[in-house]
């Protein structure tokens, strides 16, 4: 087993949201080389181009350390690999391990006795031991906690926050063994300048990343119900919510489309892993329904106000502001705004989506519709903000007025502008 920090020869195993900030912090403080088995990304990132928007040329250029490739056979010199492969959910809301297995497939045809293999994906309790360690140990031939060793340090990137960063946001370390555990913390300690929590066990670091997202979830969801419930009371939700916030103990959460890769996904993990041991987890799963459900009854409210207007549902033009996950972000998979889109489409009104940030090729694969690149005044029946972009704030309340019609309908989602000019509120 390696015992020196020195000695690790590091490699992250892929270079999304949370590989490839990680390989770039890394590589401040040693050799590193950066894997994805897609040569497009691969391609993009050594031209100075990333997709996600998060680092710009001048960043991945003068990262001198980091070699980035696709190819396998230029991880066989290294010794210590980090994995941050997504961990989604398959269309049955289950845990669809396939990404992550891969990974540690690859890892596994590779792999030599006193190697270390750390874990950043997002799982259940008993995944990292119970499914990837079987085929670190099928493919390489060699033994678990004898000839090879694994540790979890779960990802914590916030993607769109410049604030926080890897090295400001105190990170869970684990091991296989205490010594493995002690070697993991000491090296993410190297990049995270706010300190590390080392946990008792790999099981015990995968229970505390899926608890993580599952209670802001259900707090979200809470206040989602709330949302609704103060609808029907014809009670401004926002306003009691600021009413409530008089006292020091109330937590801040808001209503809002739940999704992205964490919040959206990680409470099926944690049912999944439940269910397996025979307990059905109804607080967990009742969250999580109420918020996928959010989009149509946004679709329902905002259709309702429309009638109630006498503006003519079919055919009639709306805009959704916003299809990324969440603000000044350029991913949109997993957003809440799909549920929103689909439901608005049943009505047969003619919709237009527009996001500068996301990638309009993105936008084409998941809606099948071409988003509009230009703003026309005059143009909408109705409109819908559901993204909080900083872009969305800087247009002005005017400017957003203006692109409908005379008689209109607007939903302001993220509650950025008071007027009373905006028609609904979550």
């Amino acid at each position: 087993m390696i015992s020196k920090i020195k000695d690790l020869k590091l490699g992250i195993i892929g270079l999304g949201y949370v590989g490839l900030p990680l390989a770039l912090e890394f590589s401040k403080k040693k050799n590193v080389i950066g894997f994805d088995i897609n040569e497009e990304r691969i391609k993009d990132l050594n031209s100075g181009f990333d997709k996600n928007l998060e680092f710009n040329k001048n960043v991945l250029r003068s990262a001198k350390q980091l070699r980035l490739t696709s190819n396998v056979e230029d991880l066989k010199s290294l010794n210590c690999f980090i994995v941050t492969v997504p961990t989604p959910i398959d269309d049955l809301k289950k845990p669809d391990l396939k990404p992550i297995l891969k990974a540690s497939e690859i890892i596994g045809k590779i792999l030599k006795k006193g190697d270390l293999v750390i874990y950043e994906s997002t799982v259940y309790p008993g995944c990292i031991e119970e499914e990837c360690v079987e085929i670190l140990e099928k493919f390489s031939k060699l033994n678990f906690n004898q000839d090879f060793f694994c540790g979890y340090s779960p990802e914590r990137i916030n993607p769109g926050d410049k604030y926080h960063n890897i090295s400001n946001i105190k990170k869970i370390t684990s091991g296989s063994t205490p010594e493995v555990a002690d070697l993991v913390d000491k090296l993410y300690n190297e990049i995270i300048t706010v300190g590390t929590h080392k946990a008792q066990s790999i099981k015990v670091a995968e229970a505390a990343k899926v608890i993580e997202n599952t209670q802001r979830d259900l707090n979200i969801a809470l206040i989602n119900e709330l949302s609704i419930l103060f609808s029907k009371l014809d009670i401004d939700t926002q306003a009691v919510l600021d009413a409530a916030a008089s006292k020091w103990n109330f937590l801040p959460f808001k209503p809002g489309l739940v999704g992205g890769h964490c919040i959206g996904v990680d409470p099926y993990y944690l049912t999944h892993k439940a269910e397996s041991v025979g307990y059905k987890a109804k607080i967990i799963l009742a969250g999580r329904e109420l918020n996928d459900r959010m989009g149509e009854h946004v679709a329902s409210q905002f259709l309702y106000a429309m009638k109630k207007k006498n503006i003519e549902i079919k055919n009639a033009n709306v805009l959704i502001m916003g299809v990324t996950f969440k603000e000044n972000c350029a991913d949109i998979r997993n957003s809440g705004v799909k549920n929103l889109f689909d439901s608005l489409k049943k009505s047969n009104c003619a919709l237009d989506l527009y996001d500068p940030w996301a990638n309009k090729e993105d936008i084409k694969k998941i809606y099948d519709i071409n988003p509009i690149s230009i703003l026309k005044e005059n143009t909408y029946d109705g409109l819908l903000i559901t993204v909080a972009h900083d872009i969305f704030k800087n247009l002005g309340e005017n400017t957003i007025i203006n692109l409908c019609k005379k008689t209109n309908v607007i939903y302001d989602l993220k509650n950025l502008f008071k007027s009373d000019k905006i028609d609904l509120r979550l």
